[in-house]
């Protein structure tokens, strides 16, 4: 068996689709199908109940092809707490909820959430004009 460590996770072990070659450096390992591979760990890390790791949450971050500021600013947070949760290993079950929901629906070819979840941040982003009016029975918002 193969210890992967280039997905950034120290518990994957890889039984085959691997190749062991010789390399000016030493010993090298030729992965068949990177992709394939990072998606199958992807879908067992988010199909499975426990609480996501640091490092599994910046693995899924990564597949997601996100930056900490893009996945924070999806999530209505800052860069900093992304950060955090995927150094210290604390991430909220909240976010741990939307990333793996996230990836799913990326995965599966529907945007359903993932149009959601940016129409709410650009609607949060913006400000919101109130217009209220002043009528017989005291003020009132205006359409």
């Amino acid at each position: 068996m193969h210890h992967y460590t280039g997905c950034g996770l120290r518990n994957v072990y890889l039984k085959s689709g691997y190749r062991k070659h010789k390399t000016p450096y030493g010993d090298g390992v030729a992965i068949d199908d990177v992709e394939g591979l990072h998606r199958a760990i992807a879908l067992h890390l988010v199909g499975h109940k426990h609480r996501l790791s640091g490092t599994e949450l910046r693995f899924l971050r990564k597949e997601l092809e996100l930056t900490q500021a893009q996945l924070a600013a999806m999530l209505g947070n800052d860069a900093q707490s992304v950060a955090l949760w995927e150094k210290t290993g604390r991430v909220p079950k909240w976010a741990d909820l939307m990333v793996r929901a996230l990836y799913r629906e990326v995965v599966e070819g529907k945007a359903g959430i993932v149009e959601l979840v940016e129409r709410l941040s650009k609607i949060e982003s913006e400000t919101a004009k109130l217009t209220f009016s002043d009528t017989k029975n005291g003020w009132k918002a205006a359409a």
